[in-house]
C-alpha cells in the first residue's frame, strides 16, 4: 500500500462503512468473462493475507477461469474480514459502548507507572546525591 492518507482497511468500521471501503479498493477495467492475473489484483494481495491455503487457491482458481469479476472478490474479501476479525470487532463494540471500561484500564496503568517512576526517580536522586 501507498503513504496516500486512507490507505488502509479500517477493520472496525461499521459493516456497511466497512464494506463501502472494501468496495471501493481499485481493480483494472478486465471485463467479467475475462481471466484476471491474481499476481497483479490489489484485492487478491489482500485476500492472501487473511485467507486459509485452501481459500486461496480457490480465489485463484476462479481468477483463472475467468467468469469472476472484481466486484466478487471484494465480497468475498469484505466476507473473509467479517470472518477473521469478529471477535476483536465484537470486543471493540463492546469498549466503545463502555469506555468507562477503557478509563479505568487506563487508571490502573497509570498507577502502576507511577509506583514504577516513583521509584526509578527515587534511584536516579540517590545516584546523583540529590
Amino acid at each position: 500500500m501507498s503513504k496516500s492518507r486512507n490507505n488502509f482497511i479500517n477493520i472496525f468500521l461499521p459493516e456497511k462503512q466497512l464494506r463501502k471501503q472494501v468496495m471501493s479498493i481499485l481493480s483494472d477495467s478486465k471485463e467479467l468473462e475475462e481471466p484476471k492475473d491474481p499476481e497483479t489484483c490489489h484485492i487478491f494481495a489482500i485476500y492472501r493475507l487473511l485467507a486459509s491455503e485452501e481459500q486461496i487457491a480457490q480465489m485463484r482458481a476462479k481468477y483463472l477461469a475467468g467468469n469472476y469479476g472484481y466486484g466478487h472478490a471484494k465480497q468475498e474479501l469484505f466476507e473473509l474480514i467479517l470472518e477473521k476479525y469478529a471477535e476483536q470487532r465484537a470486543k471493540y463494540d463492546y469498549l466503545m459502548a463502555n469506555k468507562h471500561e477503557i478509563d479505568a484500564a487506563l487508571k490502573v496503568g497509570a498507577e502502576k507507572a507511577h509506583i514504577v517512576a516513583n521509584d526509578v526517580i527515587k534511584r536516579v536522586r540517590a545516584k546523583v546525591g540529590y
